[in-house]
């Protein structure tokens, strides 16, 4: 027979369990969570001196992910990540590549601040990403682009991409007070706000300093729009300039900011820079990422075996 005190204990459980269930989290809760653990990830990146971009594309990717995935971040398993990866493989290897790396990179962060124990990628094998052959002007269509530029503005453009090898963004927050005009210099910030020295050719000041005259405002940045309120020219506006200039050339190979900066790469390597200097021209910190820049041709290969090999 059953004591008064377990009588009690089967009278409370079974009230406990009758008014007891089960609720799911509620989505706009795990939502929010979501959103907070994506904000302290972009202001711990953006104290380690991401770029503007790196940090604006991280978020873009994680947004995109989480918006896929439809639930908690800290629940996320490899199987989701997979199947989120495997929804864009009518895209490049190298997109998706990406992909990868930015998740990779912002669980590796919760890993980090102990909010889960392993990462959800770390099973996952980056896709095999073809090599590509970055290929540069020749002395001959660098000319041809040279003389297709339509404007002061645009040949100065060209100039100054070419001496200086600065990424785009670095030439795009450019201003004129950064010039160093004896020193034929500028310092820019690359990568990771890191600080380097570009330098100028004569030929790119002679056009720099014409398009300089030429322009009435009185705006710092080194190239401006042409129309009121005359404002800093921006990716965009520099992108579409130097797309302009690749039309009107009929140059059959791209033309890109970047192309202009491989081409100071490989040129210079033609004219025999050792590998170190043009990694630091170029603010690289490896030297194989260098070496992607400045592929050896044929040439120069036979060229250096009969000039080092001894009989």
């Amino acid at each position: 027979m059953a004591s008064n005190d377990e009588v009690k204990l089967a009278i409370y459980l079974d009230d406990l369990l009758t008014n007891y269930h089960i609720e799911s989290k509620d989505e706009r809760q795990y939502s929010e969570d979501n959103e907070d653990y994506l904000l302290m990830y972009m202001n711990a990146i953006r104290l380690e001196n991401y770029a503007a971009t790196t940090i604006t594309n991280y978020r873009y990717e994680l947004k995109r992910f989480m918006n896929y995935v439809e639930k908690p971040m800290l629940k996320v398993t490899t199987a989701d990540v997979r199947q989120y990866l495997a929804a864009f493989s009518h895209l490049k290897s190298g997109t998706i590549a990406t992909k990868l790396t930015i998740i990779g990179a912002f669980y590796a962060w919760l890993v980090r601040e102990e909010l889960i124990l392993k990462s959800p990628t770390i099973k996952i094998k980056q896709p095999k990403v073809p090599k590509r052959l970055r290929e540069g002007l020749t002395i001959e269509e660098l000319e041809l682009v040279r003389e297709s530029c339509e404007s002061l503005r645009q040949r100065a453009l060209i100039e100054v991409f070419y001496s200086t090898a600065c990424r785009l963004s670095e030439l795009m927050a450019m201003n004129i007070s950064d010039i160093n005009w004896q020193d034929m210099s500028a310092v820019v910030y690359g990568k990771g706000s890191k600080e380097r020295k570009v330098f100028f050719s004569f030929k790119a000041l002679y056009h720099l300093k014409r398009y300089l005259k030429s322009r009435k405002d009185d705006c710092d940045a080194l190239f401006v729009t042409t129309r009121r309120p005359f404002r800093r020219l921006t990716n965009r506006g520099i992108q579409y300039q130097i797309n302009k200039i690749k039309l009107s050339s009929q140059v059959k190979k791209p033309l890109t900011p970047h192309v202009m900066r491989h081409t100071f790469a490989t040129l210079s390597m033609d004219s025999g820079i050792e590998l170190t200097d043009l990694q630091h021209l170029l603010g690289h910190e490896d030297p194989a990422t260098t070496l992607r820049y400045a592929p050896v041709s044929e040439e120069r290969k036979r060229q250096a075996f009969k000039k080092y090999h001894m009989q």
